[in-house]
Parts: structure tokens; sequence; C-alpha cells
């Protein structure tokens, strides 16, 4: 690295060296700020810290307690895929349908939790039902994909075609009040009205490429959702239609209109209709060389939906097709649809949004996650209710949009919710089971805190906890390690703490760690009451780390000549050492001195060294540094500052003299930790060359030529190569020269002045030469 000495950038020079100033300044303030490293402590209170833990019996207050969940009752465990669709027939019986073998299973009316048994009423020829709604005398509509066919089902079996849309899919039904019948299509993005069986017609075309959701507003005009494009329709008569909410989020999942008139739209983004579709073409295409199957159904008690085993008692088997297979026609299409616009899952934005459309159309978000699909919405007794796909989670939420998490099933996911008079219907994915939500309490559970960061290995401390302990029983376990995710290498938990008031963890020393929270007792009652856990505390030593001196930086700038002792103000300003005053008469005043006066021009400046650097500490600790220089063919680190708390110094260059030198900056974290505790880094500059000489330059007596007088221009420099030089004749302008062997690049240089027919008499030929580092040397010769 090389310092520039150009007189002519000075001022600019100047300007930018007050800027390092005040961002010297402002890191300063930050840096007293930021906090130092030392005893530090993982604080969990809040629902932001405990919503990424797993749930295991436990539930998640609006207001971030740890509370005992509701206990789910397993109805069904059918050992399919997933559920896509659960309805309440008019006789209270429950159906739904599964994936991806085109299942339909029906659970009798009046049935107790631990009695009851789903019974497979019938098998699709297609792979998927992703629709049904209920028909009347206790039937369901079902629709099926890929092919579009609408079926009527009743309860001993019997299955006949009601209407084919001719569409890939069927993504929705709907029954208006007068017993007609709606579907929503998919990859056409119809919406069909079926009056009778056979007869139905395209009530509207929306343009889109499916319609995933149906429902009837207050008025009993018909509402549609619709992806990629997210919108939500009223259609009040045939082909006309207006747009009630243009959702950020293509895909419009559910529908639920309030007593008040006002709705629920439950949007994703992550193109599930699509995906779906994707699933039902790759399972059509599986099932075309499998011949029809029996299926059978294992129905366990409460006690195998929280472990989510099925227990050995009586199955029912139930053989299908009680109606004949419907053929596949002709050239049928089973190839996957063809992607469209935002049907894209992108990390780290909105995912799925919960709106409150009002009667005005007033849109108000309810809710939002950027990790969770929301895939199943439903309303009891005037709580709103979802469904999402992280472990199959169901979530209530308050009138001002809090969120509560009330159950974490353990499954893969819960696409569809469904109220009834007597429970909150979960159906969920992975198993395809059913499971009921009452007001039953789990008498245990446990909670598992999402892993912990400490930065580098640490040793953990106590264990404190607070909450409501009355009654119950608490054991908090530890475990910890230096993997990012739980595995083989971590230790095993911890003996239980009991204590909340404070207990040392065993867990050994690493850089992550997690914390469990077993209790059992009474569950929370309408007032409050009951076990739960408000907060805990993990308390941590990190291994302090060593800074990091990450850059080194040395500007030239030049400022005034400073004041010393025995020099007059006239003389630090360069001023005359002596004044002359002369009158209009010619006539001189009294004389200061015994000679002719002569005006000295002085240097106006000096050079000084802007020596900055850029350090950090990954503990946020204060730093102290020790600025040090070594010149070329030196041994020994000089010591220009210690103490230093700011990052930057000012050196007069004069006091290094010409020459290449190495600077180094030793930062410290010692204001911050024991001595035996603190750490140090240092880093050396690249080589600085430091030229204040100008090149000595000597021109030869001229030389007679046939074209005028050449004088020739020897320059050399000590430390810098001779990069160009300058002519002026009789204080003319300045005029390039141009070197001997045609390239300036080395110490030692020679120049030609040609002087072609110059003018009889005197002649002053002034030269200048510039090295590398800007320094001028001039020589003069007079001719005559």
């Amino acid at each position: 690295m090389q310092v520039n000495l150009s007189r002519g950038s000075r001022t600019a020079m100047v300007r930018r060296a007050s800027r390092p100033f005040r961002i010297a300044a402002c890191l300063c303030v930050a840096a007293c700020l930021a906090s130092a490293s030392g005893p530090a402590a993982w604080d969990s209170n809040s629902w932001a810290d405990f919503v990424k833990g797993r749930f295991n019996g436990i539930a998640l207050t609006r207001d971030g307690r740890l509370t005992l969940a509701p206990q789910p009752s397993l109805l069904a465990a059918t050992g399919e895929s997933s559920v896509w669709s659960v309805v309440k027939a008019s006789d209270d019986a429950l159906w739904f349908a599964t994936g991806h073998r085109g299942r339909l299973f029906r659970i009798a009316p009046g049935v107790s939790p631990t009695a009851a048994k789903a019974q497979q009423i019938w098998a699709a020829q297609q792979p998927e039902i992703f629709a049904l709604a209920a028909a009347p005398h206790g039937a369901v509509y079902a629709a099926t994909s890929p092919g579009g066919t609408i079926w009527r089902v009743d309860a001993a079996g019997k299955a006949e075609e009601w209407f084919d849309t001719k569409a890939k899919y069927v993504w929705s039904l709907a029954v208006a009040a007068d017993g007609t019948l709606f579907a929503g299509s998919g990859d056409e993005g119809k919406v069909w009205r079926v009056s009778a069986q056979g007869h139905g017609e395209v009530w509207y075309e929306t343009g889109q490429a499916h319609i995933t959701a149906l429902a009837f507003d207050s008025s009993g005009a018909l509402l549609a959702g619709s992806e990629p494009n997210g919108n939500l329709y009223r259609i009040a008569v045939k082909d006309k239609a207006t747009v009630m909410l243009h959702s950020a989020l293509p895909e419009i999942r559910e529908i639920v209109v309030l007593p008040d008139g006002a709705m629920l739209v439950g949007a994703l983004g992550g193109g599930l209709a699509q995906k779906q579709a994707q699933a039902a073409a790759a399972a059509a295409s599986a099932m075309s060389t499998v011949p029809p199957m029996t299926t059978t159904i294992t129905v366990t008690a409460d006690s195998a939906a929280r472990s989510g085993i099925a227990q050995a008692i009586p199955a029912q088997t139930v053989v299908d097709l009680k109606t004949p297979p419907r053929a596949q026609p002709a050239g049928a299409e089973l190839s996957q649809p063809q992607p469209t616009a935002g049907a894209v899952e992108v990390s780290g934005v909105e995912k799925s949004a919960l709106y409150r459309v009002g009667k005005d159309l007033n849109v108000e978000t309810l809710w939002s996650s950027k990790e969770e699909n929301l895939l199943g919405l439903a309303v009891r007794d005037a709580v709103p209710y979802l469904s999402t796909d992280l472990r199959g989670r169901v979530y209530s939420i308050s009138p001002n949009g809090k969120s509560a998490l009330v159950v974490e099933t353990g499954e893969g996911e819960a696409p569809r919710l469904l109220s009834t008079a007597g429970a909150l219907i979960v159906a969920t994915g992975t198993q395809a089971k059913l499971l009921a939500l009452r007001d039953a309490r789990e008498q245990s559970g446990s909670f598992e805190a999402p892993v912990f960061d400490a930065g580098s290995v640490a040793r953990w401390g106590r264990v404190e906890w607070r909450g409501n302990l009355t009654g119950g029983r608490f054991a908090v376990r530890t475990r910890s390690g230096n993997a990012p995710r739980p595995d083989k290498t971590w230790s095993d938990w911890s003996e239980p703490l009991t204590d909340p008031s404070g207990e040392k963890t065993s867990s050994p020393s690493g850089r992550y760690i997690q914390w469990k929270v077993e209790m059992s007792g009474a569950a929370p009652s309408a007032s409050g009451d009951g076990v739960s856990l408000d907060a805990l505390t993990l308390s941590y030593l990190p291994q302090n780390n060593r800074p990091t001196v990450r850059s080194i930086s040395v500007t030239p700038q030049w400022v005034a000549v400073p004041s010393r002792p025995g020099m007059t103000q006239a003389q630090t300003a360069g001023a005359p050492t002596f004044s002359v005053t002369v009158s209009d008469s010619g006539d001189s005043g009294p004389a200061t001195t015994g000679g002719t006066p002569v005006q000295q021009v002085n240097r106006a400046g000096v050079l000084q060294l802007f020596i900055t650097w850029q350090a950090d500490d990954p503990d946020n600790d204060r730093l102290v540094y020790t600025l040090q220089v070594r010149g070329e063919g030196e041994s020994v680190w000089k010591t220009l500052k210690k103490e230093l708390v700011d990052n930057t110094f000012l050196l007069e260059a004069d006091v290094l003299a010409d020459g290449r030198y190495r600077f180094r900056v030793v930062a410290s974290d010692r204001l911050s930790n024991p001595p035996s505790q603190a750490r140090e880094s240092d880093l050396e500059s690249p080589p600085v060359l430091l030229d204040q000489t100008p090149p000595r330059v000597t021109l030869s007596a001229p030389v007679a030529t046939a074209q005028g007088l050449d004088v020739e221009v020897e320059a050399e420099d000590a430390l810098s190569p001779v990069r160009r030089a300058e002519v002026s004749v009789d204080a003319g302008s300045w005029r390039p020269m141009e070197c001997v062997d045609g390239v300036a690049d080395s110490r030692h240089e020679r120049f030609t002045v040609r002087l072609s027919a110059p003018a009889p008499g005197e002649h002053a030929v002034t030269v200048r030469v510039y090295d590398a580092s800007g320094n001028a040397g001039l020589a003069r010769r007079i001719i005559r």
C-alpha cells in the first residue's frame, strides 16, 4: 500500500478524513451500549417463546401459559394416507373420505367415543374423494378425482352417479337451502349447479385454475374461493359475480359464514390444490394396475389417541364395492396438472392467514403464519378454530385476534375440522384418523422447548420456573449437545429438577441446550385455577470468544502547521517574517532591518497519517486496543499508543521519516472479562510506503542541434519510481515530456527538453518531475 502525498488533493483528503471521525464516534457509542459477556439467561415467558416447541398433552393459552390440553378421543384410525373431507349427514352420522385409494367411511350417529366404529361404505374407482356434502335422507354427495364425477352414496353403500362435470378435479361441494347442489372444479375453475340427477350446468366461469371452497352467505348467495389468485367470489345469479376479497395468498382454502353475516376466510400460499392434484394423478396411475381391495378399520379406545398406537380390539371388515366400478373413459388423462402462478412456497414469507370479512367488506387479519399452512376451519360456540400442517395443531382465535394452541395431535397434519353438537372433530393426515375434542382434559402432559443456541460452548447453570403449581407435579429436564438438532451425539435427558426456586442442571457444557417440562394435576377451570407454567429461566455462562480485528486503513491528510513554542502567529500561518511599507511618493518608511527585505513563502501544512481499524467481538465485549509500528528491516514492534478505546489514531508522518512501515493493532476484551479469561487478537497492515522526499532533478547544459537546443534531464528518487515530467519555458504553461526509454517506471529516468529555434535572448527552462508518491522535484536552467 502506498501513501499518496499529492498536494493537489489536500482539500479532498481533509474532507474525506472527517467522515471516519464521525463514524468512529458512532461506533464508540454503540460499543459502550452493547452488553459484555458473562453469565446470561435463557428466558421463556411468552407466546412466541413457547409456540415453536413440541406439545404432548399440553396447551398454550393466549397469554402465553402452558397448561393441560383437551383430551382427544379417537373415533377412527383407518390406516389410509389422509382424510380429505368430513361432513355430518342429515341423520347426524359422520362421513369422511380418504386418499389415495378413494375410500368413504361412515360413523353411525349416537355412538360413544369409546365404542365408535367407522364402517367403510364405498370405494371409488378413482383414487381421491376430495369433497363431500350432505344429501337428503342421510346420504352424501361424494366427488371423485381425477375425472370430476359426483356420486350419491347412501348409508347402505349404494352409490349412483349423480353428475359428471367432465373436469379433472372437483374440489368442493355445497348444498343450498332448496337442495340444489353446487360444485367447484379444476383445472378450469368452474362453478357447477346441479339441479337433479344428471342435470347440471356451468353456473359461473371464474377464469381461475381451481375452485377450492364453496359456502353460502346469510342471504343465500353462493360464495366461491379460487386458486391461484386467491379471490372470494359472490355469485348471486348465473354468470354474474363480484369479488368480495382478493387475498395476497394464492388459494382460498375455507369459508365459514358467521351468524352476524360476516365471513371467516382461510387462505394459504402453498398451492395445496396443486399438490393434492399431483398426488391424485400419481395415485390414479398406480391404481390402474391394482385390482379392487378390501380394507380393515381398527378403532381404538381413548388411550390410543394419546399414544398414537392402535390397540387390539375387534375390527370390522367391509368388502367393497356395492356399486360396480365405473369404467375409465377412453383417452382419459391422468397427467399431472400444469403449474399456475402463485403456487410456489417461499420460506420466510406468510404461508397462510385467517381473515374476517365484515358485511361492509372490511377485512381484518385474525391470524397469520410463516411456518404453518391453515388447512381446516370451524366455529364452535362462537369461537373460531383452525387446524394446520405443523404436527396437526389446532388453534382457537379470540375476537381480538389472539391465538391459543388448543392441542397438538402429533399427526403430520390436520386437513379438516368439523363442529358438531357434542365435539370438535379433527381429521388428521398420515394415518387418516378422526379425533374428537370435548371438555375432558388430560391428566398429564409434557412440553419440549425449542433448541437454544448459546452462540458458543457454554456451562449450564440453574433452572427456575414459576406458574400455578398448586396441586400439581412438575419436573424439568435438560439435554445439551453441539449439533443444531438433538441426535445421538447429545447428552441424555438429565435427572428431573423439581424445585421451582432453582436447581443446577447436570447437562454437560455445549453450544445447544433444550429443556422439557412434565406436568400433571388438575386441569384449568373457567376461573383460571389449575396447574400451569408461566415462565422458565435457564442460566448459563458462555465461553469467552476471541475478538477479531477485521481491517486496518492508513490515509494521509494535510493539516495546518501546529503552533510550537517560540513561533509567532505569522510564522505559524506562513506569513512574511517582516513587512515593507512604500508611500505613494516613493519614499519608504523607517526601515525595520538593515538590508533589503525578502518575502518568504513558508510551508502551509504538515502531513499526518489517519489510522483507522475495524474490530468486533462475538460476545459484544468492550474492546481496548494497542497500536504498534515496525519499519522495514526492524525486528521489534514499537508501541505508538496503549489503552485506546477508539478505533482511530492520528500520527504526524515526520516522526517516521521516509521508508516502508507496517502497522499492527492488538484488540483485547480484558475490560469485560477476568484476566484469566480475557482474550486478544491482532492484525498487521500491508506495507505502507511513506515518501515525502521529491526526486532529485538535474539539467545538463544545452546542446545545439539542427532543430534548436536540447537539454538533458536526469531524475532520480530514493524510494518511489519516477512517473512523469513536465517542462515550463519562461514561466509558461506546463507541457508533458516523454521519457527517453518510453516508459517512466524506475527510480532513475531520463528526459529531453527540445527548444526549436528559440528566440534570441535569455530563456528560463523549469522542469518538474513527479514520483509515484506525488512528490515533485524541480530544477531550473537559464539559457542565453
